[in-house]
């Protein structure tokens, strides 16, 4: 299966895998602070484990940073 990940295009054995599971295969550190955009729509954290990746999906990871003025 290919599918863009952060807009590099990437091929996996699998023919469908989940969102839980790409950000393993993909080695996403911190996974609880990232937010992933499905073909540009963003996924419910809570369907990670049922929402799966296809044939040319386009998934982006999202980190969001803290900070600001003092």
């Amino acid at each position: 299966m290919k599918a863009k990940i952060n807009g590099e295009s990437k091929e996996y054995v699998a023919s469908a895998i989940t969102i839980i599971d790409l950000l393993a295969i993909e080695k996403v550190a911190n996974p609880d602070m990232v937010s992933v955009q499905k073909n540009g729509e963003f996924v419910d954290r809570a369907k990670y484990e049922t929402e799966t990746i296809t044939e040319n999906d386009e998934i982006d990871f999202l980190f969001f940073m803290g900070g600001g003025q003092k």
